[in-house]
């Protein structure tokens, strides 16, 4: 994405100028679309490729373990840091990259794209006006399918320890929204979960049977992800995986798999509302559900991103529709569709209206885009607060760590006891915070 907006739209304000990963393969896939020619750097000599070519800006993708790290060292490098969620995975990410930033006085952009997606902020214009009152209660139900949701179980995220689990790698986006939503800081979490449907423990308990070691050259399998059938999934990964062996098309009910794929989840806000949060990783449509609960009525957001999974001949899907929303197919009974009702007590319930998006992530992405390579061009601030810090990426990931916690002792975590190394209740930015309410 970040590759595409500095070759494209964004070309005039920004240039990529070094690529930094521990894959060559993927280093030349990217440098060849760029034109050839730039500099390849391992991550150990990040501090070097900042010096040398006088970086301004890491942009941050590599998997979430090393997100911490990375963003460190580019601060105290030089540079500032625009990350991709989750900001790290555990409290101790959470305290370097806190300390790096007070330290260093740099910045660091946190691209929580969702903030974006039309409907998402038209959801936090429902909350800032007032028309529900104080908000009391929120409820949200994400479905991941199981082609996209199946996906994390294939790749590096289905070790715990590289990802800190769905409930910090995928769920930190929809915390953020609650925080966002809300201008609030959640206090305290209980949680459940557990592998349910995906790994090899699940799938002999249903009598699955015997399974491909990886998808790449099996076929008729709904299951398995064949890197041949994909020109770039092939060049990235299979054509790359001689320099370190990883494999993108592992099998998702093969052994390894140590993260969850139900999680439910009861989150206490600093301001008083409460949260119930529910995430499952193998249904089979994709889309979510938000209901917020005010003092004057209540709003509803309902969104099919994929009705149902077309397989096609061959068994080809789109591996995340919210991402390429050409791939989601078409159903009469559950089109895919954005709709957010209002209804205040003792009145009809109204559609709220919610705008065109451009592109992926429910149009959020290239509005990101904009504002991780434009911000400056702004000719006012954005009312809505869209644009996230670091702060916002612990807030968001702060509740998916007490989660993980709560998984292990059974019990409520309190978020001021995970000492992530700030204050939650800073503010680093305004107009991400504290919701302005209406008379």
């Amino acid at each position: 994405m970040y590759v595409g907006a500095l070759l494209g739209e964004h070309a005039d304000v920004g240039e990529i100028v070094a690529w930094c990963d521990t894959n060559p393969g993927r280093i030349d896939y990217y440098d060849a679309q760029a034109g050839g020619g730039l500099p390849g750097y391992s991550p150990g000599r990040l501090e070097e490729m900042v010096r040398e070519r006088g970086v301004d800006v890491v942009i941050v993708t590599t998997p979430d373990l090393h997100h911490a790290e990375m963003v460190d060292r580019a601060l105290r490098a030089g540079a500032d840091a625009v990350v991709e969620k989750p900001l790290t995975t555990d409290a101790e990410g959470c305290r370097r990259i806190a300390a790096a930033v007070a330290e260093t006085g740099r910045n660091v952009v946190m691209t929580f794209n969702y903030r974006y997606a039309p409907r998402n902020s038209s959801l936090r214009e429902v909350i800032a006006s007032g028309a529900i009152g104080e908000v009391t209660g929120v409820h949200f139900e994400w479905a991941l399918d199981t082609v996209h949701g199946a996906d994390y179980f294939r790749r590096w995220h289905r070790d715990k320890a590289n990802s800190g689990g769905l409930l910090v790698h995928k769920s930190s986006h929809h915390f953020d929204l609650v925080n966002w939503w809300l201008g609030d800081v959640p206090a305290r979490v209980y949680a459940t979960g557990a592998l349910r449907f995906y790994g090899d423990r699940a799938a002999a308990a249903r009598g699955l049977g015997e399974r491909p070691e990886r998808g790449t050259g099996v076929t008729g399998d709904p299951f398995s992800l064949d890197l041949n059938a994909d020109p770039r999934l092939r060049a990235l990964y299979l054509d790359a995986e001689h320099h370190d062996g990883y494999r993108r098309d592992q099998d998702p009910f093969a052994p390894g798999v140590t993260i969850e794929d139900n999680m439910s989840l009861l989150v206490e806000y600093a301001g008083g509302a409460t949260l119930t949060y529910s995430l499952n990783a193998h249904a089979p449509w994709e889309g979510y559900r938000v209901t917020v609960n005010g003092t004057r009525g209540r709003a509803e957001l309902d969104v099919v991103e994929r009705g149902h999974i077309d397989l096609g001949e061959n068994g080809e899907v789109v591996l995340d529709p919210s991402a390429t929303p050409d791939g989601a197919g078409t159903d009469d009974l559950r089109p895919q569709r954005d709709r957010l009702i209002v209804q205040r007590h003792w009145e009809r319930a109204e559609e709220y209206p919610i705008p065109d998006g451009i592109g992926g992530h429910g149009g959020g992405d290239a509005i990101l885009l904009k504002d991780v390579f434009r911000r400056d061009l702004r000719i006012g601030g954005d009312p809505l607060g869209r644009a996230a810090g670091h702060l916002d990426g612990v807030r968001a990931v702060a509740v998916g760590i007490a989660a993980n916690r709560s998984l292990i002792t059974r019990m409520p975590v309190a978020v001021g006891d995970l000492d992530l190394g700030v204050s939650l209740e800073d503010d680093e930015n305004p107009t991400t915070h504290h919701v302005p309410a209406a008379p």
